[in-house]
């Protein structure tokens, strides 16, 4: 029995790999091109494959040689807020890589692909997001996300193929990126305070969010492939609770005993994000077990024993007009 995870080496892909391993008698195959993911995050018994899922002759022997029952589809560049400005990597690591999953899935006969899809996807609703909200992405990010759920229910009507649609939200904990600066704003604070530099809010902070702490979320991930509730079903996965971006620095800030804020020029995004999340409790099981609070305790200890990386920042883009002055090269 096996099951694919591409994105193994990010803090979805690594920490379910972990939890299936742990938990179930299944073999778990990787795949990540590193871009954004560590090797050191993946688990020694998952069947590690470095390559990028865009590269449609290795993605297409993976699947022939390994048949694998369930997919889960993590792989994505997920930098929503930098979108606006590499518009065709995101579309390219998003969208057509996803197409390349999808093929493969019906032409192998999984039994159901799980995507992650975003919050990024409701766009300006008006939350609690439910579900059954029409989506209205601002920005290409979202936009890709929505493609992709779409692409993927017309798989499910046409060729058959079982499929769930989680939309995580906000998602942190240990083996998350702390070392790109565009995205992964709880561990963008923490690589800011270990550098003795302060912690940045966009705007005035008010934002509000509900952060998740990933560990929560891998039982009802994995329910999302197995459970027979979960067939053909789009589920926001994670926290019942918004808070500002404001009250999570101040959250953080005790975590780590110390840390100031400062405040740059506002991003485009809606300023107003959180899901309602009856549906996940209902077909998946999901429990809110862990505070903000509590996860970044956890989250912190775990940083602070990771070597130095090198930090991501992007070399160009594909857009200079707009670009946020704390994003501009130097």
């Amino acid at each position: 029995m096996k099951v694919l995870i591409t994105g193994v080496a990010g803090l979805l892909g690594s920490r379910l790999a972990d939890w299936i391993i742990e938990n179930t008698d299944y073999m778990v195959i990787g795949v990540d091109n590193l871009s954004g993911g560590y090797r050191e995050n993946v688990h020694p018994k998952v069947v590690f494959h470095d390559f990028d899922i865009n590269d449609a002759t290795r993605l297409n022997t993976l699947f022939a040689e390994y048949k694998p029952e369930y997919v889960f589809h993590f792989a994505a560049y997920a930098a929503e807020g930098l979108s606006p400005f590499i518009r065709k990597y995101n579309y390219t690591s998003n969208l057509l890589a996803t197409a390349g999953i999808v093929n493969n899935c019906i032409t192998h006969n999984v039994k159901r692909l799980v995507f992650t899809s975003s919050m990024a996807v409701y766009g300006t609703g008006t939350p609690p997001f439910k579900e059954s909200d029409q989506p209205r992405p601002i920005d290409p990010y979202g936009v890709a996300k929505f493609a992709c759920e779409m692409d993927i229910q017309i798989a499910g009507e046409q060729h058959g193929l079982d499929w769930c649609i989680i939309r995580p939200h906000n998602v942190y904990g240990i083996k998350q990126n702390i070392w790109d600066k565009y995205r992964n704003v709880l561990g963008i604070w923490m690589y800011q305070y270990m550098k003795g530099e302060p912690l940045t809010i966009f705007g005035d902070g008010e934002q509000k969010r509900a952060f998740s702490f990933v560990d929560d979320c891998l039982e009802p991930f994995w329910k999302a492939a197995t459970d027979v509730r979960a067939s053909k079903q789009i589920i926001n996965v994670g926290a019942t609770k918004e808070v500002s971006i404001n009250e999570a620095s101040k959250i953080l800030r005790d975590v780590i005993n110390g840390g100031q804020t400062v405040y740059k020029e506002q991003r485009h995004e809606v300023k107003y994000a959180h899901p309602s999340w009856e549906k996940s409790v209902k077909l998946l099981d999901y429990k809110d077990k862990t505070s903000l609070h509590d996860g970044l305790a956890i989250m912190w200890e775990w940083a602070q024993k990771q070597p130095d990386r090198k930090r991501k920042e992007w070399e160009s883009y594909e857009v200079e007009k707009g670009i946020y002055s704390f994003w501009k090269k130097k």
